[in-house]
């Protein structure tokens, strides 16, 4: 019979909330961790959330950061993201058992290039990693505009600092759900992934996690500030007043996503470094305009440079890439059809890598078109090569390091491993993700990958050969068969830090 779902009431900071318990799992939806950041404290840092009488209703997403909709193509695969709200920094939880303790949690920090995303789409749901006896918390930090622009009078990275802010309220409430404080394991994709690199290198975070999973990320993803600057005087002149906290303060949500895109979209036409700053143009490639700041509080230089000074900040992860992920931006999008060998050598440069590369790559894939390669070479800039100079140097730390590469090819025509195709794996969800895996994607791969992560959350360890210095083990996941192997495509990482211009 159909469990049709009973109330459950906890206390958390606050005041007291109602989830719905069906099946053995309980969910508690769209609880505030911090007061509203609307008006003027939209560009402050994260405060306490103002208690409330009676018992909340914790039944439905809530709210989510202003954005706009995704691309069109990518809009295809994914869906997007928005909900209208003020409570848009609130936390989802699922647990197997809100009267029991010592389970292991694990927190989620979503990706979307730190302008887009929620802790909301279905794919994301923890029911999976409850039903596996994991605690799992969603979380939402201020985006674009709110959460990342370097304006005069607010302090920078606020998104990140809700993060640590969430992080905080994971430590002090999660008891509550049955959950054990002391293991945190904490897990994000693409700007999420990004997002998990600051953490671990950042003194606040300190303390607040046991373990990391960074999925598709880098720790290369942070600009200058007096780069920041300069887009935040670009959101300024487009908006028609000084680029400060106050005169942002007046703006509305809409018009704060009107004005993002129109700089983003300029960046992306005419990415020049004279503009927009160095550090805006490499590191954020074109493709984000707003994102990290190096601020010497929370992020006090590259992520990647400061776990290889500072072993002391390493903790134990497990980090990978797919094998493809750069089909995903260009193939839907077209791009891919016009990237040709006249065009290639062309384009390479604007990455920061010499064209001459193209040939190492091109020779261990026969067959390849100019934009399979340029998929291949852009993967590796973006995402595995700093995931493994990270892997590098946690394991260097003597900390346990384990290293995927998600390989399964989408059943979609043309997307191959791309970015993102991980995600509905992790979370045991193939039902929501058809749009992206195709009609038929393998249930025993998830069952793998799923598996290895309850696993590394439980007691760190996802069933694999750990990376060490001198053994270093990748995992591929891929189906029919996973197989473990050393030094993946490494030819290749040697010769693109060679050629690297930038």
């Amino acid at each position: 019979m159909h469990d049709s779902g009973s109330e459950t009431i906890v206390s958390v900071t606050g005041g007291r909330v109602r989830g719905v318990t069906r099946d053995g799992i309980s969910a508690f939806l769209g609880i505030p961790y911090a007061a509203a950041p609307v008006g003027p404290a939209r560009f402050e840092l994260p405060t306490r959330v103002a208690g409330w009488d009676g018992v909340r209703d914790a039944v439905e997403y809530g709210a989510t950061c202003a954005q706009a909709p995704c691309p069109a193509p990518i809009h295809a695969l994914i869906g997007s993201d928005g909900v209208a709200g003020d409570d848009y920094l609130n936390v989802n939880v699922w647990t197997p058992d809100v009267g029991g303790s010592g389970l292991p949690v694990l927190v989620w920090i979503h990706g979307g290039a730190f302008v887009r995303g929620s802790n909301a789409p279905p794919t994301y749901s923890g029911a999976a990693f409850a039903r596996d006896g994991v605690v799992m918390v969603s979380i939402n930090y201020r985006l674009g505009v709110s959460g990342f622009a370097a304006l005069a009078g607010a302090p920078l990275n606020r998104g990140l600092h809700d993060q640590v802010f969430a992080l905080r309220w994971v430590r002090e409430n999660i008891a509550a759900f049955g959950g054990d404080p002391g293991n945190v394991t904490v897990f994000g994709e693409s700007a999420g992934g990004m997002s998990v690199a600051a953490l671990v290198a950042s003194p606040p975070a300190q303390g607040l996690f046991r373990r990391a999973i960074m999925q598709s990320g880098n720790g290369i993803g942070v600009a200058e500030a007096a780069d920041a600057q300069l887009v935040a005087a670009a959101l300024g002149e487009r908006a028609g007043i000084a680029p400060t906290a106050a005169a942002f303060g007046e703006l509305g949500p809409d018009r704060l996503c009107e004005i993002q895109n129109a700089v983003a979209a300029e960046l992306m036409v005419n990415p020049d470094p004279a503009r927009w700053g160095a550090s805006i143009v490499g590191r954020g490639l074109g493709v984000m305009s707003l994102f990290p700041v190096i601020d010497g509080e929370l992020i006090e230089a590259l992520p990647s440079d400061v776990l290889a000074a500072q072993p002391d900040r390493s903790v134990p992860m497990l980090a990978g890439c797919t094998a493809e992920e750069f089909r995903f931006f260009t193939v839907p999008a077209g791009v891919a059809a016009d990237i040709t060998d006249q065009t290639l050598p062309a384009l390479l440069p604007r990455y920061g890598v010499d064209p001459a590369v193209a040939k190492v790559y091109a020779l261990n894939r026969p067959g390849a078109s100019a934009a399979d390669v340029f998929n291949a070479i852009i993967t590796d800039v973006l995402f595995r090569d700093d995931t493994m100079r990270i892997a590098e140097s946690v394991a260097a730390a003597g900390e346990p390091m384990y290293v995927y590469d998600f390989a399964w090819r989408s059943g979609i025509e043309g997307l191959g491993a791309c970015h993102v195709i991980e995600v509905p794996f992790v979370f045991d969800q193939l039902a929501q993700a058809h749009r992206l895996t195709g009609p038929n994607p393998p249930q025993s791969l998830a069952d793998e990958v799923h598996r290895a992560w309850v696993d590394f959350a439980t007691h760190g360890d996802p069933g694999w050969a750990r990376y060490t210095v001198d053994q270093r083990a990748v995992r591929i996941l891929d189906a029919p068969a996973s197989a473990t192997v050393s030094d993946l495509r490494m030819d290749e990482l040697v010769a693109l830090r060679a050629s690297r211009t930038v």
